[in-house]
């Protein structure tokens, strides 16, 4: 079960987080910033939600404490606030946050992309061994709010089964989209699923497995 903690001073929404997040993950919280960065430490949590103003040491200082250090940098962490504008989200993200919820909160909207992304941490069974080798692809599909799109990347590693790349667009995890080999030309690979997604700052990368070879692919079984 994955692990959420709760960073918040304010006791009654330390609470009513937990009420509507136990059961689907094990929750800690904690209403002293200063205790966060322990518990972090302590429970390897796949999550924080983190309040902004809080006495002694904002959730700013420990955003960006959080994803400066090694231990911590791959912990998602949302921004749950009632103060901020545009200009907050993007300076949270700038510190690393993965997401960010004004409150009230609306508390389907987390849950779903509470499970969108921490869904995407279980790494995938590997039956083949990947290689790092840069291939120019084109992609193209529907994206996670049902925008077609289209877009040219290039791998990180590839293997007889698969490849990993980067791409602007924000797919869902199980999403299906079509592959092309880019050269001079392009040539159709087949039909690719996203099995795994992570987020570092602004860039996405994820995991495909090809799932429907109608044409050559660079690495042979």
């Amino acid at each position: 079960m994955s692990k959420i903690l709760i960073v918040d001073d304010d006791k009654a929404m330390r609470g009513l987080l937990r009420a509507r997040l136990e059961g689907s993950y094990e929750v800690f919280d904690t209403g002293d910033p200063n205790q966060a960065m322990g518990l972090a430490m302590e429970h390897k949590p796949d999550a924080v939600l983190l309040d902004l103003m809080m006495p002694q040491l904002s959730g700013f200082d420990l955003c960006q404490s959080l994803h400066s250090l090694s231990y911590t940098s791959r912990i998602r962490i949302f921004i749950i606030t009632g103060k901020g504008g545009v200009a907050t989200q993007e300076y949270c993200k700038n510190l690393g946050a993965t997401g960010f919820f004004p409150k009230p909160v609306d508390f389907d909207l987390l849950k779903r992309r509470l499970a969108q992304e921490l869904g995407t941490q279980r790494p995938e069974r590997r039956s083949q061994t990947r290689v790092r080798m840069r291939v120019r692809l084109k992609l193209r599909g529907i994206d996670a709010v049902g925008k077609a799109f289209e877009e040219i990347t290039a791998t990180e590693n590839v293997s007889a089964g698969g490849f990993r790349c980067s791409c602007a667009a924000s797919l869902a995890t199980g999403a299906a989209i079509e592959v092309f080999l880019v050269g001079e030309g392009e040539w159709y690979v087949g039909r690719a699923r996203v099995v795994r997604r992570e987020t570092e700052l602004t860039v996405q990368r994820y995991s495909f497995h090809l799932e429907e070879k109608k044409g050559e692919w660079v690495v042979r079984a």
